[in-house]
């Protein structure tokens, strides 16, 4: 008798789980297609499953370090590693001239250097996360229903915790060697556009990768063309000096080095920015978030599938 209950209980269970998969399924693809519309739909999103954003940055925080000796420390080492490189080989075996720093008597390539790769790291680790931030969470979207935004979103909030380390480091250098001004209030502010233009590069990336895997590579590629199109280890006042007039223009056209020269401005030259060039980077930012957001709003709703 006791067996009996035990089967039929069992034999209910099952039943139940078989009718509740196909049930599952549907209510994770009906959800998932629910047209979404406006910057303001992501927001909401992004607000409503802000545990679950915050799971997936310090899972990704975790796993990164886990098992390392060093630990978060190289979080520290790797961008100072990267910066004692160029360092050598474009100041002193190339001897690239950085300008004066606005204190009037500091020239410091490093700290020059320094002030561009914030901004490069930055925009780095978010397109580069972004793209494969989907491909990473494809087992937890096939099990739970949440909006795919949320994985490149998660892979936004550590890039922030990784610059937020890095530019601290930066201020606490120029205090060190008395380079300080009111204009360096305006670092967090160029890092909050950079990861509102750096977020809808990310979007379009990440969907992109989720459909043709070919993406990775060719994104690779051409951010190692960007990086030195974009005057980071040398002053753009090379680019005037000895590049032709179109590459002059390409250079000027890039919106990294609109960013790039901000961040120098304001921190190592001392000065703020002009207003023009402000409103210039936050249009930029706002345009390239609004096309991310569409690219992914009208392929990410099938994204599950693909994963």
């Amino acid at each position: 008798m006791g067996l009996g209950v035990l089967g039929a209980s069992r034999l209910g269970r099952e039943c139940a789980a078989i009718v509740r998969e196909p049930l599952d399924r549907w209510h994770r693809a009906t959800f998932a297609r629910q047209p979404r519309f406006g910057a303001m739909s992501l927001v909401n999103d992004l607000w409503t499953y802000r545990g679950l954003i915050g799971n997936l940055a310090q899972r990704e925080l975790k796993g990164r370090y886990k098992r390392s000796v060093l630990g978060w420390l190289w979080s520290l080492l790797n961008p100072a590693s990267t910066l004692a490189i160029y360092a050598v080989v474009f100041g002193t075996l190339l001897k690239v001239e950085p300008p004066v720093a606005g204190n009037g008597h500091t020239k410091s390539f490093a700290m020059f250097l320094f002030a561009g790769l914030v901004m490069w790291n930055f925009f780095n680790t978010v397109a580069l996360g972004s793209m494969h931030s989907l491909i990473g969470a494809g087992p937890l979207l096939k099990k739970v229903y949440f909006p795919p935004e949320c994985a490149p979103a998660a892979n936004l909030v550590v890039a922030l915790s990784q610059v937020g380390i890095e530019a601290g480091i930066l201020l606490v250098l120029l205090v060190v060697v008395g380079n300080t001004s009111w204009s360096m209030l305006l670092v967090p502010v160029l890092i909050a556009m950079l990861a509102v233009f750096a977020f809808g590069i990310g979007l379009a990336l990440s969907v992109a990768n989720v459909f043709l895997r070919d993406v990775a590579y060719l994104v690779a590629v051409a951010l190692n063309l960007l990086f030195y199109a974009t005057p980071i280890v040398y002053p753009d006042s090379l680019v005037k000096q000895n590049a032709p007039v179109w590459a002059q223009q390409l250079v000027a056209a890039n919106p990294l080095n609109q960013f790039v020269k901000a961040m120098r401005a304001c921190t190592y030259l001392s000065r703020w920015p002009s207003v023009g060039s402000l409103a210039i980077l936050a249009g930029t930012s706002a345009i390239s978030f609004a096309c991310g957001w569409a690219i992914f709003r009208k392929f990410g709703a099938n994204v599950s599938e693909e994963l």
